[in-house]
Parts: C-alpha cells; structure tokens; sequence
C-alpha cells in the first residue's frame, strides 16, 4: 500500500494568531478549520502544497513547554521554493525574523529562521545549475 506523511503536528499557542503567521505572513493556504467544541482541527499548507501542518494549541503545562522546542533546538522544517531570493526577500520585508544570511551549499541556497513560537526553520532554493557552476 502506497503510503506519505501528509501532515505534521505543530504545538502552537493559539490557533488564530498562528493563522495569522503562516496565512497572513507567510501565504500559506487555510486548509480546514473545523470547531471541534473545546478545540479545533486547524491545517495549512505552503502555496506550492506538500505536507500540511496541524496548528495544534497546546493544552497544559508539558505541551506549553514545548512550543518552539519540539525537536530540542533543531530545525524541524523545511520550506523549499523554487526562488530563494524572492522568497527570502518577501519574508525579510514582512518581518520574519532570520538567524543568519543565506548560504550556499551543495544541495542549494539555504538560510535558518524562526517563526513567532520560536520553531527552526531552513529555508531551501535549489542548488545552482550545472552549467552556472560551470560558468556557462
């Protein structure tokens, strides 16, 4: 049987200001928001697709605890595009906080932010072409 991660669980503190972040900021499509009573099952996805995130609201003290640390400090996702400039620029200019400049490496141009709960994140473009590292 065929089988994929469809989606991820992402412990945030409240569901409409993480709406906000990954919808309003970032471009990132409401997939479902459906009220559950005490809670609600809250997706979203980049604009590309790809797996979802489960905004998930953390309930009780453990689960507060680990907002922005789920994987203990490492980056925990990954956005991939297909420009890195663009994107790193339209997420600079709406105020989404980088750690560092971005990098070039052999699997492409990369650069480590956070979002507003704290969790790692690398951006990801694709690597230069082989006739660019070639010079032609």
């Amino acid at each position: 049987m065929p089988s994929r991660i469809s989606a991820l669980a992402l412990v945030v503190p409240d569901y409409d200001q993480a709406i906000a972040f990954y919808v309003g900021t970032l471009g990132f499509r409401l997939t479902e928001d459906i009220n559950q009573g005490r809670k609600r099952w809250v997706t979203v996805e980049p604009p590309g697709g790809g797996a979802r995130l489960v905004l998930a609201r953390a309930e009780g003290p453990e689960q507060q605890a680990a907002i922005g640390n789920q994987t203990g400090g490492r980056v925990f996702l990954f956005l991939q595009t297909d420009d890195f400039a663009r994107d790193h620029a339209a997420m600079l200019a709406a105020g989404v906080t980088f750690e560092e400049s971005p990098r070039h490496e052999a699997y492409g141009s990369v650069a480590v932010w956070r979002d507003p709960f704290g969790n790692r994140w690398d951006l990801i473009g694709p690597p230069p072409s082989a006739d660019a590292r070639q010079g032609g």
